[in-house]
């Protein structure tokens, strides 16, 4: 016996033998042969356990137990704690290394942690020698177990890729969408600002004959100037549409009034702008009647090539935006493993997934406290999106999605939230399940939800909950702020003292 079974050690000096009679009297072997049963009966022994723990989860597997009498409580950890999944002392209930027989690495060790109820007793087999008799009388049995365990494993590897890719491939045609309207406008703005450069030469020339002195030409400069800042202000404070209607308005009346020609045109532009009345009375005082309508075109065109250029700006804003985003995202650059602001990631994965959030609000109610955290960014990232589709698929275009972080403890807390029709609590408990899906055939592979909870419970050490009712839906994700503490506790506990 290993020694993480010192608490489990028999009573007697001898190993006791079990008699082939008593050994067909446990589901397990009764249709065992006299000659199978004899040479089982040799193999293993009988153990007395008083107390305590009998195997630890995640210690090497070396022997397989069938309880005889008293009885057992199997516990696995999840969030850095024991949950108990099975209570019983029904004879003849086998745990321990009873898969050993499949000879891969990641079966030799116990998947769950075993303590006795009360003193126990249990028909014990080594684990090489139950591999041994497993592959010599059942060999074919044995093969096609593993094989359909290792197919599963396959198929889920293959759909799991499939699944990244399918997202992946979402994504991206979201992003060039999301992409290509900046992208469009600053080509727009571009071909309108070399017409505007033109005009505005033609008229400078005209405006610079020499007939025009120099006080008034720094006085129509100055007024650029100021038209210039109008513009800056008027991005930011904007009119209603009644009252750019009536500044549009007013605008034309004067400048038909001074003889401007196609008033109707420039009016607008220069209501835009914020320009009125009062202020091209200051450039006719400035100008003169003679140079008035020059003037106001070669003001028209400084207003338009200005928001030209803040359109053009703004494009290339969020051009740069959205790769910046796309960068956070796929984390190309980066380490796999970094510390992390889980509050970016999840901006990043709203702005690459912004094209499937049309007519939905979102809320973002973010913990500015929240502190980084060491996490596979990328892998989390895959987290969101699963997630936040599903919530996006449940509201079928209307609806709420809230997407909250807060600090528990030692734990970081990200709620995705949604009001959605919700889960029904027939399927809630298989929502975890590969390839389970409540979408249509050809629309989902039942995978999302699998790997977003191996990525945050196997690989941070964390904890994927759901809690539904209709209308109210959320996904919680709990990840350690301090993953090697986390680890080092869960190895604690194991090797704690027993109950």
């Amino acid at each position: 016996m290993s020694s993480q079974n010192e608490t489990a050690e028999a009573t007697d000096a001898e190993p006791r033998r079990l008699p082939i009679d008593e050994l067909r009297t446990l589901f397990l072997f009764e249709s065992l042969t006299d000659e199978q049963l004899t040479w089982l009966s040799e193999a293993g022994y009988v153990q007395s356990v008083e107390e305590g723990i009998v195997f630890t989860e995640g210690d090497a597997a070396t022997c397989c137990y069938v309880l005889l009498s008293g009885g057992v409580r199997l516990c696995k950890l999840s969030h850095g704690e024991e949950v108990e999944i099975n209570r019983t002392t029904q004879r003849g209930v086998y745990s321990g290394a009873f898969n050993a027989f499949f000879g891969a690495d990641d079966r030799k060790a116990y998947t769950a942690t075993m303590r006795v109820l009360g003193p126990s007793e249990f028909f014990v087999i080594d684990a090489a020698i139950m591999a041994q008799m497993m592959n010599t009388w059942f060999p074919m049995a044995v093969h096609l177990i593993e094989g359909f365990i290792m197919g599963m494993r396959r198929t889920n590897e293959t759909m799991g890729e499939r699944e990244r890719l399918l997202a992946l491939g979402s994504l991206s045609a979201g992003l060039t969408h999301e992409l290509n309207n900046p992208a469009a406008a600053a080509v727009r703005a571009a071909a309108a600002l070399r017409q505007r450069v033109a005009g505005m030469r033609a008229k400078l020339a005209m405006l610079a004959d020499g007939t025009l002195d120099a006080t008034k030409l720094h006085q129509i400069i100055e007024l650029q100037e100021a038209a210039v800042e109008r513009v800056a202000k008027a991005k930011t404070k904007e009119l209603s549409a009644i009252e750019l209607a009536d500044a549009e308005d007013a605008l034309t009346d004067w400048l038909d009034d001074h003889d401007v020609q196609a008033s109707w045109d420039v009016a607008p532009v220069l209501a835009a702008a914020g320009l009125d009345v009062p202020w091209m009375e200051e450039v006719l005082t400035a100008v003169g009647p003679k140079y008035l309508e020059g003037a106001v075109r070669w003001l028209m065109y400084t207003i338009d090539t200005e928001s030209l250029m803040n359109e053009i700006d703004d494009s290339v804003t969020r051009i740069s935006t959205l790769v910046g985003a796309a960068k956070q995202y796929s984390q190309i650059d980066r380490a796999p493993f970094q510390v992390v602001d889980l509050r970016e990631l999840l901006k990043s994965t709203l702005v690459m997934m912004s094209g499937k959030l049309q007519g939905l609000e979102v809320v973002k109610d973010f913990d500015p406290d929240l502190p980084p955290i060491p996490a596979y960014a990328a892998e989390l990232n895959q987290v969101w999106t699963n997630i936040i589709d599903n919530a996006v698929s449940a509201m079928d275009g209307t609806g709420t999605l809230t997407l909250r972080t807060k600090r528990d403890g030692a734990y970081a807390v990200v709620e995705i939230g949604d009001t959605g029709p919700g889960i029904a609590p027939e399927i809630r408990r298989r929502i975890f399940e590969p390839f389970f899906t409540t979408k249509p055939i050809g629309e989902g592979t039942g995978l999302g939800l699998d790997i977003s909870w191996r990525i945050v419970v196997k690989k941070h050490h964390g904890d994927l909950r759901v809690e539904s009712a209709p209308g109210d839906t959320r996904f919680k994700i709990v990840l350690p702020i301090n993953p090697e503490e986390e680890i080092e506790a869960q190895s604690d506990l194991l090797a704690g003292p027993a109950d």
